[in-house]
C-alpha cells in the first residue's frame, strides 16, 4: 500500500470540500421547492426565507391534484410515458434485432439512412409539415410518432444485438420459429438490461415532453405537464400563462407560489421513482454495444 504524503492529504481534503459546496449549491433548491411545497400556507404568508417548516401541510397538494386542469395533464403525461415509451422500445428493438441480422436485404442501405440522421438535422420545419401532413396537429400521437426511435439507440442496441450467439437463433430456427418468434421469445427476453436501460431513457424523454407540445398541441386540455407547470411558473398577466393560471388558480385558497412548487415536485418526482426498479438492469444496459466479446 502507497503511503500518502502530506500535500496528498491535503489535495483529496481540498477535492471533498469542493465536492460536497458543489453538492450543496445544487441540493438546496431542490430541497427548498420540497419544503415550500410541504409549507402550511398561513406560515408562508409570514414571509421570510423557510428551510424548515415548523408546521408540515399538505393543504397545497390536495388543492392542486383536486384541480381537473393539473390531472389531465397528468393524465397525458402519464400516458405519452407508458405508451410511447413501449412503442418506441418495440420499434428500435425490431429495426436493431432486423440490422443485426447479415442476411437482411439492403442492410448497408438503411445503415447509411441511418447514419445520415446522427449527422444532419432538418430542424422544426420539415417535422412540423410533416405532421400537419398526416393530420396530426393538436393530437397526442403526434408527440409520439415523430420521436417513436433514435439512430443512435438503434446503433447502440444493434451492437447488443450483435453479441448474442447465432447459435441460439439456429437451434430456434430448426425448431420452427421464424424471425419473429426469434425476435419475441429469446430475443427481447436476453435484452432485459439494454430494454431497461433504454426504456428508461425514453421515459424520461416522454415525460418531460415540452417544446414538440407547444408546437403540435393547441387545446390546453392536452397539454402535457411540463407545459402547464411553464404556464404556471409564468406571470398568469401574460398571454401565455393567463388563462390556465386563471383556471388553476380560481378561488385559490393557497399563495400561487406553493402550488408552484408542488408542480415541481408533482413533475420531478415520478420519473425518479422509476429508476430504482431498474437500477439493477441500468448499469449493465448502458454499456450496451461498447464492449464485444
Amino acid at each position: 500500500m502507497v503511503k500518502e504524503s502530506g500535500s496528498d492529504r491535503l489535495f483529496t481534503i481540498a477535492n471533498y470540500v469542493v465536492l460536497l459546496v458543489i453538492g450543496l449549491v445544487t441540493l438546496f433548491p431542490l430541497y427548498y421547492v420540497f419544503a415550500i411545497s410541504f409549507t402550511d400556507p398561513s406560515e408562508y404568508l409570514k414571509g421570510g426565507l423557510i428551510l424548515f417548516p415548523s408546521h408540515w401541510s399538505l393543504i397545497s397538494y390536495q388543492y392542486l391534484l383536486s384541480t381537473p386542469t393539473f390531472l389531465r395533464a397528468i393524465q397525458v403525461s402519464a400516458f405519452l410515458a407508458v405508451v410511447g415509451t413501449i412503442c418506441s422500445l418495440l420499434v428500435t428493438s425490431g429495426l436493431a434485432y432486423s440490422l443485426s441480422r447479415k442476411r437482411l436485404k439492403g442492410r448497408r442501405v438503411i445503415m447509411l439512412m441511418i447514419l445520415i440522421t446522427l449527422l444532419f438535422n432538418p430542424g422544426i420545419i420539415p417535422p412540423y409539415l410533416l405532421v400537419r401532413q398526416l393530420d396530426l396537429i393538436n393530437s397526442l400521437w403526434s408527440l409520439i410518432l415523430p420521436a417513436l426511435t433514435s439512430g443512435w439507440y438503434v446503433l447502440l442496441m444493434k451492437g447488443f444485438f450483435d453479441s448474442i450467439p447465432p447459435s441460439l437463433e439456429e437451434a430456434a430456427t430448426i425448431d420452427g420459429c421464424n424471425d419473429i418468434n426469434i425476435w419475441y421469445r429469446i430475443i427481447l427476453p436476453l435484452s432485459a438490461p439494454a430494454m431497461a436501460a433504454f426504456g428508461l431513457f425514453y421515459a424520461v424523454a416522454y415525460w418531460n415532453t415540452f417544446f414538440t407540445a407547444l408546437l403540435y398541441i393547441n387545446d390546453f386540455e392536452k397539454w402535457p405537464l411540463q407545459v402547464l407547470l411553464q404556464n404556471l411558473l409564468i406571470d398568469s398577466s401574460t398571454a401565455v400563462g393567463g388563462e390556465v393560471a386563471q383556471q388553476i388558480s380560481a378561488e385559490r385558497q393557497v399563495p400561487g407560489e406553493t402550488l408552484k412548487m408542488v408542480a415541481v415536485v408533482i413533475g420531478t418526482v415520478p420519473i425518479l421513482l422509476v429508476y430504482p426498479f431498474l437500477q439493477k438492469h441500468f448499469a449493465k444496459g448502458a454499456m450496451v454495444g461498447s464492449v464485444k466479446e
